[in-house]
């Protein structure tokens, strides 16, 4: 499958997984291209976050395929998906914190797929980290800067803000030199300040070439930065298209938004 010359860097095909007899996902397909950033939206409960846990490897799925580069990557670990360079972020923050580590250790953790052996044993061990990997710790300050945690490469995950917490799971993230990024809920629990200054710094990822995949509850960041959006509706898909043409989506409307506003507009597409 030559997926490259079309443009094409992640395709889903006919993916289900059911949970106690449950479908959580039933029958989805749907094709992410370079350097866009495509919108996962739907309902609680539509199967947003399982299709993110199947296309990086944390859930295996019951039917269908998922190529990821021309790779097969159906079923694959987690670690050889991102051996790939897909790069990936959770709703609920998952940042090391074992033997005191700190921000820098947790980008180093990132790019532990690309380290000599041993580096995760330093880290956790002695807690520090060792003088050949000068050139990694650059690259991590670089990263830092880049996300606006300037400074902060010594201080304990902690100890920061929720919103700051975010940025760092994304720069370690990027430690990896992902070529795409699976981002669940990015913007969850940032305030309107925070949701801005993230906009931004999605949309500088795009411009350095990053392909972004996202499942967002928040529609007004979902429609300024995507390209595509796809809307599940229990385990379905129900549409896809631009966000203009999935607001004018009678069906998406109904389901996904149940409500107009007065001006008779889906309030998904309100701003």
């Amino acid at each position: 499958m030559n997926m490259d010359k079309n443009g094409i860097i992640l395709k889903i095909e006919n993916i289900s997984k059911r949970f106690e007899g449950v479908h959580a996902l039933d029958g989805v397909s749907f094709s992410v291209k370079k350097g866009q950033i495509k919108a996962l939206i739907g309902p609680n409960g539509a199967g947003k976050t399982t299709m993110l846990n199947v296309i990086s490897g944390l859930v295996p799925p019951d039917k269908g395929n998922i190529y990821f580069k021309d790779n097969d990557i159906t079923g694959q670990p987690p670690n050889i998906i991102a051996s790939l360079g897909m790069g990936r972020t959770f709703q609920l923050i998952r940042l090391f914190t074992i033997n005191e580590a700190t921000v820098m250790d947790n980008l180093l953790i990132g790019a532990s797929l690309t380290l000599k052996p041993g580096i995760l044993k330093s880290i956790f061990l002695s807690g520090r980290v060792k003088r050949q990997e000068t050139k990694l710790k650059d690259k991590a300050l670089e990263i830092l800067n880049f996300v606006g945690l300037s400074g902060k490469e010594g201080v304990l995950p902690s100890a920061l803000s929720f919103g700051n917490q975010r940025l760092v799971e994304l720069a370690r993230a990027l430690m990896m030199d992902p070529k795409m990024l699976v981002l669940d809920e990015p913007a969850s629990g940032l305030n309107d300040m925070e949701v801005e200054n993230f906009k931004g710094l999605l949309l500088s990822l795009k411009d350095r070439g990053i392909t972004m995949l996202i499942v967002e509850h928040n529609m007004k960041l979902v429609m300024d930065i995507a390209d595509d959006i796809v809307v599940l509706d229990f385990g379905k898909k129900l549409a896809e298209g631009s966000p203009k043409e999935v607001c004018a989506n009678p069906e998406v409307i109904a389901a996904y938004l149940g409500t107009k506003d007065k001006n008779g507009d889906g309030v998904l597409c309100s701003k």
